[in-house]
């Protein structure tokens, strides 16, 4: 899995923060779920394109740790 974890970094801050200005779209998407505004479909699919770098960042990292903590066993 460490040979993922560039491509997830990669992935997660380009893909998972564009558009960088006024603020990256994801935490818009984040504070509209947080703040229960209704949020039309079109929404939920960006939410769901943005996000998915950061959960397979997400997913790398934990794998990372497991491995590592199986190796010392």
């Amino acid at each position: 899995m460490k040979k993922h974890l560039k491509l997830a970094v990669i992935a997660s801050l380009a893909l998972g923060l564009a558009p960088f200005t006024p603020e990256p779209h994801i935490w818009k998407q984040i504070m509209n779920l947080w703040h229960g505004r209704p949020m039309p479909a079109i929404d939920w699919f960006d939410l769901f394109m943005h996000g998915a770098p950061w959960i397979f960042l997400i997913v790398v990292l934990v794998s990372m740790i497991l491995n590592r903590n199986k190796s010392m066993n």
